[in-house]
């Protein structure tokens, strides 16, 4: 059932994009002597679902954000279909270049704290002389929680600590569809199992369809290459999948989504995920952005 909706979401929206894959840029390629422009809005936030989109915030720009995620939607009415049971994100991330983004985070979803970087290196434009954007994105979460090892010693910092890396590519096929592929890397200091790997590879996809003006449809999915060893045999680690809505009101774009996920940050949502959608173990969460100019440019000075 999972293969059935992750294949009917992918064929959908690709079949939409390639479809529509005109020259939207004519226009602009006729404008010889002038330069490229450069495309933007790929996606309207920071964030596709879970995963970071190849979007930027500007130099001096302040992007505030909240995610949230509940429990299962199959608790029923007693949990009032897992909204008693919120896992929070505080975010803050930071325009520091025209191309260079930082962020810090906070995660109740095992007590995390999560800096990261990202430099963008590629811009698509219009002229298709750069066809994609690409970004890189570099990170590590520590859990802040009090975890003890098999024979009762407690953890330090260092073993509760992951990297990762992520090198992001996507394109802006036309005014309605972009798509992201998302090649990544985490590592962990300490796996429990000696048959683990500390190592862990995934490939990203994302997608996004413009519905209308200010509201549009996402699908993220991150395939693993190899995983860790659940603590729960019956129930492995398995591949994230979330389908969402993205609506902009000007200041704030609200993201509302259905997720396997209950993770917030990469190393969880990636490779510490064991809900299945064909189990209903779905969670409804949503992420709010608010943006802030703190530095104004020089040119608007």
């Amino acid at each position: 059932m999972k293969k059935v909706i992750l294949n009917l979401l992918l064929i959908s929206f690709l079949a939409n994009g390639f479809s529509q894959e005109v020259d939207l840029f004519k226009a602009d390629s006729a404008k010889t002597n002038e330069p490229p422009t450069p495309v933007i809005a790929t996606f309207k936030s920071t964030r596709i679902v879970h995963g970071h989109s190849i979007e930027m915030q500007a130099p001096g720009v302040l992007d505030f954000r909240v995610h949230h995620r509940f429990g299962e939607l199959s608790q029923g009415l007693y949990d009032f279909f897992g909204l008693d049971n919120a896992s929070t994100l505080i975010a803050f991330d930071y325009g520091l270049a025209k191309n260079l983004n930082i962020g810090v985070s906070r995660s109740t979803f095992l007590k995390q704290m999560e800096a990261f970087a990202k430099w963008r290196i590629l811009q698509q434009n219009t002229s298709n002389s750069t066809p994609i954007t690409a970004t890189i994105l570099a990170g590590v979460t520590n859990r802040t929680l009090d975890l003890f090892a098999a024979n009762g010693a407690k953890l330090t910092s260092s073993d509760k600590t992951q990297y990762y890396t992520q090198l992001m590519l996507a394109k802006k096929f036309n005014d309605n569809f972009s798509l992201q592929i998302s090649p990544t890397v985490v590592h962990y200091n300490l796996v429990k199992n000696t048959t683990d790997a500390n190592t862990l590879f995934s490939i990203g996809f994302g997608a996004r369809h413009k519905l209308s003006k200010r509201v549009s449809l996402n699908a993220e999915y991150y395939l693993q290459t190899n995983t860790l060893s659940s603590p729960t045999p019956n129930q492995p680690y398995i591949n994230s999948l979330a389908i969402g809505v993205d609506i902009e009101t000007g200041g704030h774009v609200f993201q509302l989504h259905l997720t396997n996920a209950r993770g917030m940050t990469a190393p969880t949502y990636i490779h510490e995920n064991n809900f299945a959608w064909d189990k209903g173990q779905i969670h409804f969460g949503f992420n709010i952005s608010r943006v802030f100019v703190v530095k104004k440019p020089k040119e608007f000075r």
